[in-house]
């Protein structure tokens, strides 16, 4: 019977932690929409062109351009040639994951929320702020939604999640399509570089958003501190904490330093957010990017950070 009730224990602590979500779900659903609303002062939405009806902007006429695209009255009052732009107008599809290992529920004395919760909220606000442009919204690896319940739906999936992988699915997604990652991104960087270039192969534009405690950046603890891992149970004791910190904080920014690389070099997009700065900074860093970059969709087989590395040493000898 003791047996038993040790091979239950893991599940047990997982059934109360899906709870946990479950209660905190619609307070993280009303604090995704008011984030949202906030958000939707700063920007204007995701106006692009591209074939529709409605008509954008003006633009100066290019040699790109056919004549029978010239506005000749609106080029009349001017010494340059004019182009009018229409707005595209068909629906875009967005897919989110979201990292909901144990490692993402950790939360520090410095702020005053986990990091699952905030990826929650960001996510659902991004939701919302998609949906009310028009766009298709979905979870990796589920069908997309759109309308005005899309981050209610979002919700729906996101509690019957049990997933504690920390790397996105290997789902299909249809090209000329967008995802944004959130999470703290702390596994060994050549995994996780193997499974951006299997969803960069497909022609998808990816974003990655880490999301980190402040403490996992500052390493803050002084004197004897024993650390506990958030996956696997793994404990550590040191006798002087303060002594890991310069050592630890290069090590944290030399992997930030690959994920960026890597991010660059598949065309990609990456923010960094802590958890003590309000979610709204960061969900109009992610809106800005979702709106302002160029859409390249062809992949290029990026070089690994290692690899890299050894190119750099090679150009300098």
């Amino acid at each position: 019977m003791a047996n038993a009730r040790a091979a239950l224990q893991p599940f047990i602590a997982e059934e109360a932690e899906a709870h946990g979500l479950a209660a905190r779900m619609p307070s993280l659903l009303v604090e995704a929409r008011r984030v949202a609303h906030t958000v939707t002062h700063g920007t204007h939405g995701r106006r692009r062109p591209g074939p529709g009806e409605t008509f954008w902007q003006f633009r100066h006429f290019d040699t790109n351009d056919s004549v029978s695209a010239i506005d000749w009255r609106r080029s009349a009052s001017s010494d340059r040639l004019f182009v009018r732009e229409r707005e595209w107008e068909a629906a875009h599809t967005v897919w989110l994951w979201l990292d909901l290992s144990p490692s993402m529920r950790f939360r520090s004395f410095l702020s005053e929320t986990s990091k699952e919760s905030r990826a929650v909220v960001l996510a659902l606000g991004l939701t919302e702020l998609l949906a009310r442009a028009g766009e298709r919204i979905g979870l990796m690896g589920r069908s997309p939604s759109s309308g005005r319940y899309a981050s209610r739906k979002v919700a729906e999936v996101l509690l019957t999640e049990t997933s504690d992988d920390s790397f996105p699915p290997g789902a299909r997604l249809n090209r000329f399509s967008e995802c944004v990652l959130f999470s703290d991104f702390l596994e060994p960087i050549d995994e996780l570089v193997e499974r951006f270039h299997q969803i960069a192969s497909q022609g998808v534009r990816g974003h990655l958003v880490q999301i980190l405690d402040p403490a996992e950046e500052t390493l803050p603890y002084e004197g004897r501190t024993e650390f506990e891992a958030s996956e696997g149970g793994a404990t550590m004791i040191v006798g002087r904490a303060e002594d890991l910190r310069e050592k630890y904080q290069r090590r944290i920014e030399r992997h930030r330093l690959d994920l960026q690389e890597t991010a660059r070099q598949l065309g990609w997009s990456f923010v960094l957010h802590h958890t003590d700065r309000p979610a709204e900074e960061v969900l109009l860093a992610i809106h800005g990017q979702l709106s302002g970059q160029d859409r390249d969709y062809r992949y290029r087989a990026a070089r690994r950070p290692a690899e890299a590395a050894e190119v750099e040493r090679g150009a300098g000898s």
